[in-house]
């Protein structure tokens, strides 16, 4: 075990030893060894400053010090535990995975480690094949509706920046880092609250778990898609895959938000699922010069700082808009995996170097909206994305400036510069955004 010591407020210039040296003098053990645990920027209030978390180890007594102290921002750390096997009889088959993105894919490293050799289902590419259909779509040519943004190694995280961010407090987290980061993500994922490998260090990181999975002994089988289920006496018998049945009676699924033929063919064969709230909205750009200096005035542009971020919320009428997956530096792509719809996401390399921010202003929608019935949310997705397709007769993206939507006008030239690759259409938002929505 060891003491984390958290909340440790510094001014920009002050080196990381002055964060570990506070953390023991606030602790009563001077010269205690410690080490920069989480580093994050706190840029309230007109200023700017490092929000540190520190780790001391070494200190004989922890708990009763801790104890002692009854702080807070002080607590015992312990090591997130490792997974091991606990059945006692053999499974009559090997364990499949349905989906290689990132649950997928962690799932099936957990368990190859544990020595159950998954097999592994995915309906897309791996990712040198999956590259080429995504290039070839951004670049005018046809849509791949199983090899897309959405589905192929690594799953539509592989296209999403690469950003490893959860509200969730749970020691399996550091856990995940240290995978990416031994499979060779940046050492600095490690420290930072907000860490960020990029779309393209992430893509070589996703190959390599991919091939952990197999040297343990699992099974990674490409263009597969799950089409069914074996049912026999209420028990999983096997998968229906390129129409033939795999022998399974454990599977894993992990097929993400896209997967909606899968939805239903669940649904067809009896398994019990319900609707539930999610979030639609639209992608801001902005020019990230401009965003660095709004957010960290005269400390625009100093190395210890990178391209700023931020992020937003506001609640009225029980409903929330927010802002979430800010992406620095990046580019709005092209994320559509059925014909006939234009969907959009975000994504940063790792040097986040692009000329514009973007992030996804979203509002929560509920049953309330688009029913109760099972599929009902995903029909309510899908007739989204069709009233955005109909808008510009094709992929483009519908787009308006942000004085024009506020204003209620159309038509208006941005200042800035899209980077949607299949070029975007000015036009009023409002025409496929619901009431509530846009409102």
């Amino acid at each position: 075990m060891s003491i984390l010591v958290t909340g440790l407020v510094l001014d920009l210039t002050a080196p990381e030893e002055e964060a570990v040296r506070r953390a023991a003098q606030l602790c009563g053990v001077p010269g205690a060894q410690g080490s920069v645990f989480k580093r994050s920027v706190d840029a309230r209030h007109g200023r700017v400053r490092l929000v540190y978390s520190v780790q001391l180890t070494g200190i004989e007594g922890e708990e009763k010090l801790v104890a002692r102290l009854n702080r807070p921002d002080v607590r015992l750390r312990t090591p997130p535990a490792v997974p091991q096997p606990t059945g006692q009889e053999l499974l009559a088959h090997r364990p499949a995975v349905i989906g290689l993105g990132p649950a997928g894919l962690f799932c099936a490293l957990e368990l190859a480690r544990c020595g159950y050799a998954p097999v592994v289902l995915e309906r897309g590419e791996e990712l040198e094949k999956r590259d080429r259909a995504v290039a070839a779509f951004w670049g005018g040519g046809r849509l791949d509706p199983d090899s897309n943004v959405q589905f192929g190694e690594g799953g539509a995280g592989a296209y999403s920046d690469g950003k490893l961010t959860t509200r969730i407090h749970d020691a399996r987290c550091e856990r995940v880092l240290e995978t990416l980061h031994r499979f060779g993500a940046p050492d600095d994922i490690l420290k930072s609250a907000k860490p960020h490998i990029g779309t393209d260090l992430l893509k070589q990181v996703v190959a390599r778990l991919r091939r952990e999975v197999e040297r343990l002994g699992g099974t990674v089988h490409f263009r597969a898609p799950v089409t069914g289920l074996d049912i026999r006496a209420g028990r999983l018998a096997g998968l229906r895959v390129k129409g033939e049945s795999l022998p399974c009676s454990l599977a894993v699924l992990a097929v993400g938000h896209s997967a909606r033929d899968t939805f239903a063919q669940l649904l067809r064969q009896g398994v019990a699922m319900e609707g539930k709230a999610f979030s639609v909205g639209a992608r801001v750009e902005h020019d990230q010069q401009w965003l660095n200096r709004a957010m960290y005035g005269r400390y625009a542009g100093h190395p210890r700082l990178g391209p700023a971020e931020y992020q937003l919320s506001w609640r009225q009428d029980g409903r929330a808009c927010y802002t979430f997956c800010m992406c620095p530096g990046g580019t709005v792509v092209a994320a559509a995996s059925e014909e006939g719809g234009v969907v959009v996401n975000g994504m940063s390399e790792h040097s986040r170097g692009g000329a514009n921010a973007n992030a996804a202003v979203a509002v929560s929608v509920s049953p309330r909206d688009f029913g109760h019935g099972p599929l009902d949310g995903v029909a309510f997705q899908r007739e989204i994305e069709r009233r955005a397709f109909a808008l510009t007769g094709g992929y483009r993206a519908p787009a308006q400036t942000v004085g024009d939507f506020l204003a209620g006008r159309t038509g208006s030239r941005p200042a800035v510069e899209p980077t949607y690759p299949l070029g975007v259409q000015l036009c009023d938002l409002g025409a496929c955004l619901p009431d509530a929505v846009a409102e």
